[in-house]
């Protein structure tokens, strides 16, 4: 029931208070002079603000939590708290993808030559290191036409995803076209570090010849540890939460369509990385350090 007019009523007859009506009635004096005013400045901007939220989410494909809701805010020159953003995204039942657990997909070869690990989980983001440390892995895609295999190279220093290749098989040739597409894309001086995992196909003498003609130093981590590439690891785990686990995949390009979507059209130029201050991979490239000439490799 509307209590509101019995208080204006009695405030009328001046035979009473707001006050003692209110208490009467079990409703608050500011609720009830903001029932008479409108809302507040504060309601006001919370609906504004909210608004803004929910266009922000909309366009990050209804992955963003609170913490990129407000880099994306503060870059458009709306300053407020992180605590505002995350109250108004529960209260308007917006959330961001989370993250599912890794799960090991290695397959090693006994046999193969053991190769040092170059990188020792050092994953330092930094500007000077661009095109000077790269990983990558591959990772399984289930279509009705079925398995689509990506595998991917990535700049350790920027996170941005410089090379990438997609196949319906697993053989070495998928790695070698990821590796010869970011070679072609970057032009690294010679010596650029490429680390893997010690599954089969980083570890053949196919990839080997190929790093070697392309003045790749290979590196690869340990024996059933993911961190030893969490870059890698994180990327897919990433890709799968905001693309490749929402929906299912009729055929193969269908699958390989979105993948080059989200990698040129978002990952590398518009999301934001929490391990790059919440800039997106391109823009912490061209905003952190001087433009310089691709070396010739």
């Amino acid at each position: 029931m509307n209590v509101y007019p019995f208080i204006e009523a009695e405030n009328a007859r001046g035979a009473g208070t707001v006050k003692r009506a209110c208490t009467l009635l079990k409703v608050s004096r500011a609720a009830y002079y903001t029932h008479r005013t409108g809302l507040s400045q504060r309601a006001h901007e919370d609906a504004t603000l909210t608004e803004k939220i929910i266009e922000v989410h909309r366009d990050s494909r209804g992955t963003y939590g609170s913490p990129r809701v407000h880099a994306e805010l503060r870059a458009q020159g709306h300053h407020h708290s992180r605590k505002r953003v995350a109250r108004l995204m529960r209260q308007a039942g917006l959330a961001g993808r989370a993250l599912k657990r890794w799960r090991a997909t290695t397959v090693a070869d006994p046999a193969v030559p053991t190769r040092p690990d170059l990188i020792t989980r050092d994953f330092t983001c930094t500007p000077a290191a661009v095109n000077t440390r790269w990983c990558g892995d591959i990772t399984y895609i289930p279509t009705w036409e079925g398995w689509l295999y990506l595998a991917t190279v990535i700049d350790i220093a920027s996170r941005r995803v410089v090379g990438w290749a997609t196949a319906d098989h697993l053989r070495t040739d998928l790695i070698d076209t990821a590796l010869g597409n970011a070679l072609t894309q970057r032009s690294p001086a010679p010596g650029v570090i490429f680390h893997s995992d010690r599954g089969c196909q980083y570890t053949s003498a196919q990839f080997a010849r190929t790093a070697t003609q392309a003045g790749v130093r290979l590196s690869v981590g340990r024996k059933g540890q993911c961190w030893d590439n969490a870059v890698a690891e994180s990327f897919f785990a990433t890709i799968k939460t905001e693309l490749l686990d929402r929906r299912t995949w009729a055929t193969r390009t269908q699958a390989h369509q979105a993948i080059f979507s989200y990698i040129e059209g978002w990952y590398n130029t518009r999301r934001r990385h929490s391990s790059l201050g919440y800039l997106s991979p391109a823009t912490y490239e061209t905003t952190t350090q001087p433009a310089t000439a691709p070396a010739i490799a």
